[in-house]
């Protein structure tokens, strides 16, 4: 599905991110985790051809269904953005524009990637929004970015990352501006649509129990590069590196029970 070969990636010709590799299969989930400022969201950037600032992949290479992304034109990034693969940012709601309605965004959304009429657009987004669990869809619509919670607004992200069934989600920490109980919702439902779309996932995170809950494989990185790989069960119970150690040290425990 997704291959990344020994890939550094490098801002006016300074590494940035060294020797980054990574196998992904159908309907797998990875977590990237480490400290802020470790390369984890350079690398989805560089997967989704989003590198700023003159950022570009120095060496190595990056494959998606056996092809190298590092050739993509601008029309053909076009095409296989939010189809093929998708990104869940942050806030999805800082990535709205904030004076128009979410309705206008998804149908905006919808028919730049499908011929489809605007009003079969419109259903379209709010069955997506109901299969998120978003109650009165055609409100929510009608709604601008700033008037929902930052629940709803990271579903309405997730809702239309998913709305063509992209066979890979890239998530750069979906839930660190979110409430406990939000994230775990959050969490839910992304494996949810794991295993209705057999969609492969990266979620970019520095906490260590969404990993540990989600991921079928683990990457853990300090300055740019990866320290530590593996399934979950090495990572969490078997791991030799000392900063892998240290991190799961660092998860709070309660009762004196770590649950990671």
């Amino acid at each position: 599905m997704l291959e990344l070969k020994d890939v550094t990636i490098s801002y006016k010709n300074r590494p940035t991110v060294k020797n980054f590799h990574l196998h992904l299969r159908q309907g797998e989930i990875c977590s990237v985790v480490g400290e802020s400022g470790s390369g984890k969201t350079t690398v989805i950037r560089a997967v989704l051809g989003l590198l700023a600032g003159g950022g570009k992949v120095t060496e190595g290479d990056i494959l998606f269904q056996g092809k190298s992304l590092l050739s993509n034109t601008r029309e053909t990034w076009r095409k296989l953005r939010g189809t093929e693969i998708s990104m869940i940012f942050q806030d999805s709601g800082a990535m709205t524009n904030q004076t128009r309605t979410i309705g206008k965004q998804f149908v905006e959304y919808i028919c730049t990637h499908e011929d489809i009429s605007k009003k079969d657009a419109w259903e379209k987004g709010i069955q997506m929004l109901a299969r998120m669990r978003l109650p009165s869809g055609d409100n929510i619509m009608k709604s601008y970015p700033f008037q929902l919670s930052g629940g709803m607004r990271q579903r309405v992200g997730i809702a239309m990352a998913m709305t063509f069934q992209p066979k890979l989600l890239l998530a750069d920490e979906p839930t660190s501006a979110l409430d406990v109980t939000t994230q775990a919702q959050i969490v839910r439902q992304m494996m949810e649509l794991r295993d209705e779309y057999k969609t492969s996932i990266i979620i970019v995170t520095h906490n260590l129990g969404v990993a540990a809950y989600m991921a079928d494989q683990i990457v853990v990185m300090k300055d740019g590069e990866v320290v530590d790989a593996g399934d979950r069960e090495q990572i969490l119970h078997h791991s030799e590196s000392t900063y892998t150690k240290g991190l799961l040290e660092a998860v709070p425990s309660l009762g004196g029970v770590r649950y990671v």
